[in-house]
């Protein structure tokens, strides 16, 4: 009987998926940026349905073929190897390996094959059959490129299909094809120098019997390549035999061993490309990317042209077209849908406690929600158009320029993408960050940047103070930026933090026409999410403001001046008055709530101004009445730098480790806020004229250490000591 092998633990040979399921299964991976999300929509249509992969916090997407339903398409994540640096490549090559699809698509960009194919011959590897869908075909005959694909067929013994996902050419090909392919046995492996073979050959006689004989080459070579992931579960002899045979690849090579294979796979593929492609027809200024890329990525234009992107994102998102219809919906639900359900819930006789929690907790609160949802759809449909055409990954370049110079790099800010959609995707993306200073750096500094929660903060103090003006909308974010650089220097000064940017390397697509179903997809998806948060976290924290703004520590009625929240807001508003929102306990207490769920802020102030101003004003007039313009900034800047929501918190406390860790950062992140926001407030005062108040003692001190932090070279030393004395 077949004895299970160390590394996947079922005997050697037997395919784990053969018992489980009769369907064909097809594996759909590739590079980022390769066109793969697209391929996937073509080819599943509607069927698809998402979940997250077992233990992880990464999405996995699944869809029945279109008109073949009992073939299923699993959307592995986007890598670039599967060397195991990433949750996302981990993931991709043990679903290969354990789960033995029938056979596997892989993404080609055509416009970039030296990059692409790396990742191809590590498919080939394990043995699985392959079809290559040579995708973005358009592009390379745009730049006038021409491939011999028969000849590249044949060198890598694979079929491969032209297609442009984005027009649907090829993807009728591409289903017969993999169709066809499924459970037949995989096409010849692409050899390597007659050294390096012979390497392979002695590993794979050491490990026969103990790993699947379809994938005895694929564990040679990432033996050789001193696979830490998989050297710990071989056995120890084993491990001796393959230690000696590397050591003397080696010596006889005068290289290490990851660097003698990466360099024979690169070698392969400069041949085949070498071979098969000729460019001799392509524009000596270079392609329309290259064109466009001299200009947007540029050290002196790059910056500015992004400032201008942003400003003319949150100009439609907020000022323009989003803002006209909050201002439609906010009016609809305020004087349409809420007097109506007030009047039918009296009329049926409705007990008058039962009627304010409807009416003002949950139609209010969660009304004045859901009423900024013009303005998500606008900044998320124009955020995914920019992706979905390559340019926010010319961001990152943009931003690595200026983030090096204070000890990040670009890897970071494509954390802060990810996080202006929501915080915690932004944090975990942070672990594909080599560094570790820098990862845990990008972890604790990701939620600066307003995420589409924080927007309806903005969008409601911009609408309130300041005539929907997206001018604060770009501030707040730029000021997110400002407030990350000098993270970055400042924590780089403590010594468990110090540390050399990691390398920034990122595969940039050629432009391109955004693909309008992806777009929709994955606004539609984002703004569901927003949806969701607002009738679970929202509602709840509306119904419990509406209790506790309505009730009194005897639990009788009472207005909510007299209620047990505005005792609790009285009791804590005095910690935010040098910051120019105390005086009120209401932003007090929005804040407070806003800790579970930023967009609680929002509805939580919907609940307690639920029954308008004495003259029937919104939420914006009643705003505009209590708050300056330099205090309701601040309120604003408090709440877009300050701890982030809890489940931010949870995702920061995976990165970091432990909850100590994550302590240092919250408390860290909340010192910034009051530091940065009563420095803010304090000198806007006089500027204003408002004259100088006591608050400008300890705004001095505050400005004081914030500039000995960032200027001394080790500012930090006095706490060292004392905790090593302690």
């Amino acid at each position: 009987m077949a004895q299970p092998h160390p590394i996947h633990g079922r005997p050697a040979g037997v395919s784990k998926r053969t018992s489980e399921t009769m369907s064909t299964v097809i594996a759909l991976t590739g590079n980022p940026d390769s066109g793969k999300t697209t391929t996937f929509n073509r080819l599943v249509g509607r069927s698809q349905r998402a979940e997250n992969w077992p233990g992880v916090n990464v999405e996995r997407k699944e869809g029945g073929l279109k008109d073949k339903k009992d073939v299923i398409i699993v959307d592995l994540p986007g890598v670039h190897s599967f060397s195991p640096y990433s949750q996302e490549e981990i993931i991709c090559r043990d679903f290969l390996l354990n789960d033995r699809p029938d056979a596997v698509i892989n993404i080609v960009n055509a416009s970039n094959l030296e990059r692409s194919l790396y990742l191809t011959l590590q498919i080939l590897e394990t043995g699985i059959p392959v079809v290559i869908a040579l995708n973005m075909m358009d592009v390379v005959r745009r730049e006038g490129i021409k491939i011999d694909v028969g000849k590249i067929s044949k060198a890598l013994g694979c079929p491969i299909v032209e297609t442009v996902a984005l027009k649907g050419d090829g993807i009728k090909e591409l289903t017969e094809t993999i169709v066809s392919a499924a459970g037949e046995k995989a096409g010849s492996i692409p050899g390597y120098s007659e050294d390096l073979e012979g390497y392979i050959s002695a590993v794979e006689e050491a490990i026969r019997g103990k790993v699947p004989e379809e994938t005895e080459r694929w564990y040679a070579l990432k033996l050789l390549e001193r696979d830490e992931r998989l050297r710990k579960d071989i056995d120890e002899d084993v491990s001796e035999r393959v230690d000696a045979i590397v050591s003397s690849m080696e010596e006889k090579i005068d290289n290490d061993a990851d660097g003698i294979i990466a360099g024979e796979r690169y070698s392969f593929i400069e041949r085949v490309v070498d071979s098969a492609v000729d460019k001799s027809g392509t524009d000596k200024r270079g392609t329309r990317s290259d064109r466009i890329d001299r200009i947007v990525t540029s050290r002196r234009w790059g910056l500015p042209i992004f400032a201008l992107v942003m400003f003319a994102i949150y100009f439609v998102a907020i000022e323009t077209v989003g803002g006209w219809g909050t201002e439609i919906l906010d009016d609809y639900i305020r004087n349409t849908v809420r007097p109506a359900a007030e009047s039918w819930l009296i009329g049926a006789g409705v007990d008058g406690w039962l009627v304010g929690l409807i009416v003002k907790g949950i139609i209010s609160g969660v009304g004045t929600v859901v009423a900024f949802l013009p303005q998500m759809i606008v900044l998320f449909f124009i955020l995914f158009l920019l992706e979905e055409c390559g340019y926010m990954s010319r961001v990152a370049v943009v931003m690595d320029h200026l983030f090096r110079r204070f000890g990040l790099s670009g890897k970071s800010f494509i954390s802060i993408l990810v996080g202006m959609g929501c915080g915690v995707p932004g944090i975990m993306s942070s672990r594909s960050i080599e560094g570790e200073t820098e990862r845990k750096i990008t972890a604790m500094t990701v939620t600066f940047i307003p995420c589409s929660a924080k927007l309806l903060v903005i969008a409601l103090i911009a609408g309130a103070l300041f005539g929907q003006s997206a001018l604060i909308a770009i501030s707040v974010y730029l000021i997110g930026i400002l407030c990350i650089l000098m993270s970055g220097i400042i924590m780089k000064k403590w010594k468990s933090l110090a540390g050399t940017p990691s390398p920034f390397i990122i595969e940039l697509p050629s432009y391109h026409m955004p693909y309008l179903p992806s777009v929709l997809r994955l606004m539609s998806e984002r703004l569901w999410s927003f949806i969701k948060n607002a009738g679970t976290f929202v509602l709840l924290a509306c119904v419990l403001v509406w209790f506790l703004s309505s009730f009194d520590w005897h639990l009788n009625t009472v207005d909510a001046g007299d209620s047990m929240l505005a005792g609790i807001g009285n009791a804590m508003r005095w910690v935010f008055v040098p910051l120019g929102f105390g005086d009120e306990w209401e932003f007090s207490m929005a804040t407070i709530t806003g800790l579970l769920s930023k967009e609680n802020i929002v509805g939580s102030l919907g609940v307690l101004f639920s029954s308008g101003g004495p003259g029937g004003e919104g939420i914006w007039e009643i705003l505009g009445s209590m708050l300056t313009p330099a205090g309701g900034y601040a309120f604003l800047l408090f709440n877009m730098i300050c701890a982030p929501c809890i489940a931010a918190v949870g995702a920061m406390k995976g990165e970091l480790g432990s909850w100590k860790e994550t302590a240092k950062a919250v408390t860290y992140q909340c010192i910034l806020a009051y530091a940065l926001t009563l420095i803010f407030y304090q000198f806007a005062m006089i500027i204003l004229g408002y004259g100088v108040g006591w608050g400008i003692i300890p705004a001095v001190i505050a400005l004081a250490g914030l500039i000995y932090v960032l200027a001394s070279k080790d500012p930090f030393s006095p706490f060292r000591r004392a905790e090593r004395d302690a």
